[in-house]
């Protein structure tokens, strides 16, 4: 069984910790956060079921990574999520894509490359974010179905 322990003190800064040990450490982190969302489509020039309009609920992960601040945090999960809210999720779900996205075939390729360069612009630019923890987009995965997906890495992406 499993000793449990009421807290009775809740750790004070200043006290129990000093503020210069909230940084643990000074390596480079990568932190993940998921979505998912629904939306419609069709492919070009594809003879194969998808030619013909059908709909998906896509899940995507994207991988983040950058340095630690002075509080040992690299970047709020919560500004991954208004990031995906405001500037990407907005063009996908419940969406007819093949209207919304850039012009492209709406193929899983070709759509995580976009989410790609969209959270790496918003990281960019984003104010309420930290530049200075070197937060960049390492990898966004695209789920189609749950057993296939897309991936980007940023060695491709910043190569090619």
């Amino acid at each position: 069984m499993y000793d449990f322990k009421i807290v009775e003190n809740l750790e004070k800064i200043n006290e129990d910790i000093q503020k210069e040990q909230l940084k643990y450490h000074s390596k480079r982190v990568m932190v993940s956060k998921e979505f998912t969302f629904d939306a419609a489509h069709h492919l070009h020039c594809y003879e194969g079921k998808c030619k013909n309009l059908h709909g998906h609920t896509y899940k995507v992960i994207f991988g983040i990574s950058g340095f630690v601040d002075s509080i040992g945090l690299m970047i709020d999960f919560g500004d991954i999520k208004e990031i995906w809210k405001n500037e990407i999720e907005v063009h996908l779900d419940h969406r007819y894509i093949n209207e919304t996205l850039p012009p492209m075939n709406t193929t899983a390729e070709n759509m995580v490359v976009w989410i790609y360069e969209k959270m790496s612009e918003s990281l960019v630019h984003n104010q309420t974010m930290s530049v200075d923890q070197g937060a960049r987009v390492e990898f966004v995965r695209l789920f189609e179905t749950p057993t296939s997906y897309a991936e980007a890495r940023r060695e491709w992406m910043e190569v090619e």
